[in-house]
């Protein structure tokens, strides 16, 4: 009887310590998924994607990102109207939402990034999410990545920080949101822009 128990307290403290160290593994390991997905949320948040990508209401204290909505990208139950034309210095405008832009490139959405299946990044690999920041292009292959997504400024960040906010874009809850595609401008951007130039005084 006195071996049978110690034979079960042995085998009792060497799966507690197994268990133990599968769990340091999951969350304290560098580069493990637990620990990827924490620096990845530290750099969207340091990173202000809040800013663009999750839609804006008026709070207490005033405008602030709605964080139901946290990420969803451009309401689509938010339709909007034409777009002003983009002439004179002030030449690109933004929806109260702060989710989409209208300029000499167009009209952009801001895109749904929480990992839902059908309309955010939900189909979207690793590999896919960074060469789309790297090459500025809409699954790293497709059109380009419309202003004013900053990816040019992003695409210096190391492999290691976009896994990283890949991870955390995993693990937030999915939004079903069917962001509206982007319109191109009906002009050259070439041509708004030069309009855009401010007159000389003569002087």
């Amino acid at each position: 009887m006195k071996r049978i128990t110690m034979f079960t307290i042995a085998t009792f403290t060497v799966l507690y310590a197994a268990s133990l160290a599968l769990s340091a593994d999951a969350v304290d390991t560098p580069g493990g998924p637990a620990s990827r997905a924490a620096r990845g949320k530290y750099l969207v948040t340091a990173m202000g994607c809040n800013d663009c990508h999750t839609p804006w209401k008026v709070g207490p204290n005033g405008p602030e990102p709605d964080m139901t909505k946290m990420l969803s990208g451009h309401p689509q139950e938010f339709k909007l109207p034409a777009a002003p034309a983009a002439k004179g210095p002030w030449l690109w405008q933004a929806a109260a939402t702060n989710t989409a832009f209208a300029g000499p490139w167009g009209v952009s959405y801001a895109a749904n990034l929480t990992p839902d299946t059908h309309t955010g990044l939900g189909i979207w690999t690793e590999d896919i999410f960074v060469k789309a920041i790297r090459t500025g292009k809409h699954f790293g292959t497709s059109r380009p990545i419309q202003p004013p997504m900053p990816w040019p400024a992003f695409r210096n960040l190391n492999d290691e920080d976009l896994k990283s906010i890949y991870a955390y874009l995993r693990v937030i809850p999915p939004v079903k949101n069917l962001v509206p595609d982007y319109a191109p401008p009906k002009e050259p951007a070439q041509k708004l822009a030069s309009a855009a130039k401010p007159e000389r005084s003569g002087k």
